[in-house]
């Protein structure tokens, strides 16, 4: 078994997650985040995605150990602890890193934005006409024009969210890949997007902007009226998942790859 480490407990506001954690807080003496080895996130993914987020505002990446207090958790581990503390779980977790998405936006006033995505980044059209983008990879013109609803760019812990509803693959955890997916495409109608290495660097740019606006959104943070955007995968930025090992992550993997 491995050494423990010293935890910060971080809980959702939802009154599920808060009941939750009233045992958790007695049965370990927590520390302050900024004296941990690692962070309990209880909640659901989006709260464990909001958690990252501010994480990456931080001097340093603690791991995070997620425990499902949420809806779909797919991000986080069984509350169930078969008689096992939570500093012994966190101690023999698996870690499996999770690299952001850079992502630099321009409008067409000039603009310049920069976030971070965790998820996915997707470019939507704003009205009704349909959004035309060019596609570049790694500096070469790999599509000259996408006409749909839009497109997305999702990482592995972003696969099984928004990226899976519009038909994208589902990239395992640690696959070091992204998901190029279009959203609607009406030209080429029978392109179904692409799997990239996370080293790829993604460009888009907006054809007809004026009219056909687009906007760009990274997570949560959007940007409308845009002119193009440039996505690398953060070299400098890497978090840190923890799971138990012989979880059901790689299980829940192939359920939702076989649903019928």
């Amino acid at each position: 078994m491995s050494e423990e480490r010293k935890l910060a407990l971080v809980v959702s506001d939802s009154p599920k997650a808060q009941k939750g954690a009233e045992t958790l807080r007695q049965l370990h003496d927590w520390v302050a985040p900024a004296d941990a080895d690692a962070l309990v996130v209880v909640g659901g993914d989006g709260f464990l995605l909001h958690v990252l987020h501010e994480m990456l505002k931080w001097d340093r990446m603690l791991p995070c150990y997620g425990l499902n207090l949420g809806t779909v958790g797919f991000l986080m581990n069984d509350t169930h602890h078969n008689g096992r503390s939570i500093g012994c779980r966190v101690a023999d977790a698996h870690p499996v890193a999770v690299r952001p998405l850079e992502v630099y936006v321009t409008t067409q006033g000039g603009q310049e934005f920069c976030y971070y995505a965790i998820n996915e980044v997707s470019l939507l059209r704003e009205t009704r006409q349909t959004a035309k983008l060019e596609v570049r990879i790694n500096g070469k013109v790999r599509m000259e024009e996408l006409a749909g609803d839009g497109i997305l760019l999702a990482t592995p812990a972003g696969s099984t969210a928004y990226n899976l509803s519009a038909g994208g693959p589902i990239l395992p955890l640690g696959s070091r890949m992204l998901a190029l997916t279009p959203l609607s495409p009406f030209r080429p109608r029978r392109w179904k997007g692409a799997i990239l290495p996370e080293s790829a660097e993604v460009e888009f740019r907006i054809l007809e902007p004026g009219k056909r606006p687009v906007a760009a959104v990274a997570d949560q943070k959007e940007v409308r009226e845009v002119r193009d955007v440039r996505i690398v995968a953060s070299q400098k930025k890497e978090l840190t998942l923890l799971f138990d090992p012989g979880s059901s992550l790689e299980e829940r993997i192939f359920s939702e790859q076989f649903q019928v």
